[in-house]
């Protein structure tokens, strides 16, 4: 099978078992006295359910970029907030809105004219031990500058996340193909070095993530899951040799995808937060609440994202 086919499909369902951990750990949050202690939430099966959804989300992510590169992979996140979408509102007994079935379908267009731009090929190019430590200097300063105290820190940690999440599935990638490919040690000093950078970005990318979202939900929650990718793509086009197909001619419709899927997931982000604050009826199951969403990232840094979502009636990337 095509290298290209088997990323797409592994970054498919790796987006449905994010999402559909989410819907679970929502309802479960419904279900769960606020001051409920982690042993008690410990002992559910239903926990475990969606830890191991969340898991097998991450390790699909990891698998997808071993079979393309990250031009194609990291935009392909976004869909865990598309498939969290129609799960939730089934789930919350209400029906998919206008407004989030126009964000589907710009998101879907968008991600569709992304897949045709973005180079096909496995990847077989990895960082170097001076790259991966460039990457990684410059990575933590501009976290430390975005993290900084200051006016509109939501925006600024949410920005800080995306982008630490992004090198780490970067990262993930040359450890991937370096240890799959056996073309040396894999006991290096550069595949520990990278190993220690993708769990400290990674872990980075979870705390940013959590303190984006105290101030709301929507605006932070688009500038992940936008930021991610960029990152991680950005890395791809100019140290590990990955291109847009056709050249110059064919950055006018990655561009134009770019911008509907922007816009798409804005409007997803926007919908969840109006769902967030629509009053819930009163069915004794507890108060909306707040739970964690995987992405991928490392494969799973963006699993701190937050979705916004109601036991009853409404849910609420």
């Amino acid at each position: 099978m095509n290298a290209t086919l088997i990323a797409v499909a592994l970054s498919l369902v790796s987006a449905a078992a994010y999402a559909a951990a989410a819907v679970a750990q929502a309802r479960l949050a419904g279900r769960t006295e606020a001051s409920a202690g982690v042993l008690r939430l410990l002992g559910r099966g239903a926990w475990w359910s969606a830890v191991g959804l969340n898991a097998a989300g991450a390790l699909l992510h990891v698998a997808a970029l071993k079979y393309g590169p990250l031009t194609l992979v990291q935009p392909l996140g976004a869909l865990t907030l598309v498939a969290a979408v129609p799960l939730g509102a089934r789930a919350a007994g209400r029906r998919v809105s206008g407004t989030e079935w126009r964000g589907t379908l710009l998101t879907l267009l968008g991600l569709g004219a992304l897949l045709l731009a973005a180079g096909g090929a496995a990847p077989h190019d990895t960082l170097s031990l001076a790259e991966a430590l460039a990457v990684g200097a410059v990575t933590l300063s501009l976290v430390a500058v975005l993290s900084r105290p200051g006016a509109r820190p939501g925006l600024r940690h949410a920005a800080a996340s995306g982008l630490a999440s992004g090198v780490a599935s970067a990262l993930t990638q040359t450890l991937t193909v370096a240890t799959t490919d056996r073309s040396g040690p894999l006991l290096s000093w550069r595949l520990v070095t990278v190993a220690l950078l993708v769990s400290a970005f990674a872990l980075g990318g979870l705390l940013l993530s959590q303190t984006a979202y105290r101030g709301g939900l929507g605006a932070p929650l688009a500038v992940v899951t936008l930021t991610n990718p960029v990152a991680a793509a950005a890395i791809g086009l100019v140290l590990l040799g990955e291109h847009i197909q056709s050249g110059v001619t064919g950055l006018a419709p990655a561009l134009a995808g770019a911008a509907a899927a922007v816009r798409g997931v804005i409007l997803l982000s926007r919908a969840q937060d109006r769902n967030a604050a629509a009053p819930p009826r009163a069915t004794g199951e507890g108060p909306p609440s707040r739970v964690a969403v995987g992405g991928p990232p490392v494969a799973g840094a963006r699993a701190a994202e937050s979705l916004p979502l109601h036991a009853e009636p409404v849910p609420g990337p």
